[in-house]
């Protein structure tokens, strides 16, 4: 049982980690899905981040989708 509850945590920690990565890349690239976040004040990307890091495989897709367009 204590290796399985090990093998969850690591794995939390491995998304958590490539959550933050892709956090801290994505509030800088943003404004290439949504052009008014360019605009947008910093507090806004602040409060965006937790969000971001705990959704960033929904999200990876769709920036680089659009990245390329």
């Amino acid at each position: 049982m204590d290796i399985a509850i090990m093998t969850f945590l690591i794995i939390l920690e491995i998304y958590f980690l490539a959550g933050l990565v892709f956090g801290l890349f994505f509030i800088f690239s943003a404004k290439h899905i949504d052009p008014l976040m360019g605009e947008s004040k910093k507090v806004v990307r602040i409060l965006l981040f937790p969000g971001v890091v705990a959704t960033w495989p929904f999200l990876i897709k769709r920036l680089f989708e659009n990245k390329n367009s």
